[in-house]
C-alpha cells in the first residue's frame, strides 16, 4: 500500500529519483540527502508503515537482514570506523518523515555526530515491575 501524499512512498516506489544503491521488491536502499556522515544510507520500505509499531515481524525480520549485507559492504567501501543503525519513532524521539526507515550511519573517528543519552538509572521494583508488564504483552 502506498500513502498518495508520502514523499518517502513516492521516493522508494522511484516516482522521485534517489541515489539508489540497492532495490529490491520491498526496500529501497538510497544515500540520505541530508547525510550525518559520508556515505550515510536510508533503508525505505516500498509499503508505507508510518512506523516501527505498523510494521510486520517478517518485513522487520527482512529489513534486519538487509541492514546487515548493507552495513558490510559500507565498511568495505567507505573504511568507516564504526556505523549507527538508528530509526526515530514519533516526533519526540526525533522522525521527521513518517514513512518507516532506518539510517545506516558510518561513524568516522573525529566526527561530530551525536547519539548518546546521559545513563539513567533503575530500582530493582522498576525492572521487576517492567519485566513482568512487558512479558504480559509478548
Amino acid at each position: 500500500m502506498k500513502k498518495e501524499d508520502c514523499i518517502f512512498c513516492k521516493i522508494a516506489n522511484g516516482e522521485i529519483p534517489s541515489a539508489t544503491i540497492f532495490e529490491d521488491r520491498d526496500f529501497r536502499v538510497m544515500l540520505d540527502i541530508g547525510p550525518a556522515t559520508r556515505g550515510h544510507v536510508l533503508i525505505l520500505t516500498k509499503e508505507h508503515y508510518d512506523n516501527i509499531y505498523e510494521i510486520d515481524a517478517e518485513t522487520a525480520g527482512k529489513l534486519f537482514s538487509l541492514a546487515s549485507v548493507i552495513a558490510r559492504a559500507m565498511k568495505k567501501v567507505l573504511n568507516c570506523d564504526g556505523m549507527n543503525i538508528l530509526q526515530n519513532n514519533g516526533t519526540v524521539a526525533g522522525q521527521t518523515v513518517f514513512h518507516f526507515h532506518l539510517h545506516l550511519i558510518p561513524r568516522y573517528e573525529g566526527d561530530q555526530v551525536q547519539v548518546t543519552w546521559p545513563q539513567g538509572s533503575i530500582t530493582e521494583e522498576e525492572k521487576e515491575e517492567l519485566v513482568k508488564s512487558m512479558k504480559k504483552e509478548i
